[in-house]
């Protein structure tokens, strides 16, 4: 099978997706849009905070690159960056919303010491 310029290839949809949304840090992103429509760079630091800031600025370079999410910039002074959802990434608020719920309850059912912490949750 030729293979073009970056091209890539995969064996599996699983595998896919998890190209796209796999990592530690893309996820806990993709959540937060979900629940809050709009987070802007800063809120997301405070929400992820053992997530360094070139970390989550990679992250996010790569959830836009790969169209899940979109970056408005406001051209003031200090200046303002307002990430959300992209139509394409809503499609996946039920992988995402499914993850949590599954995440529940293992952390429920499990046995294991886990403390899950109380997230934050949205002003809206």
């Amino acid at each position: 099978m030729p293979v073009k310029d970056n091209e890539k290839i995969y064996f599996c949809p699983v595998e896919v997706t998890i190209d796209l949304i796999g990592g530690k840090w893309k996820s806990l992103i993709l959540y937060y849009l979900i629940d809050r429509k709009v987070v802007r760079f800063g809120e997301l630091r405070r929400l992820l905070p053992r997530v360094t800031a070139q970390m989550l600025s990679a992250q996010l370079r790569e959830l836009e690159a790969d169209g899940l999410i979109s970056r408005k910039i406001y051209t003031q002074i200090p200046p303002k960056v307002e990430y959300r959802l992209t139509g394409f990434g809503e499609t996946l608020a039920p992988v995402i919303l499914a993850m949590t719920e599954w995440g529940k309850e293992y952390v429920k059912d499990s046995g294991k010491k886990i403390k899950l912490l109380k997230m934050e949750k949205s002003k809206s």
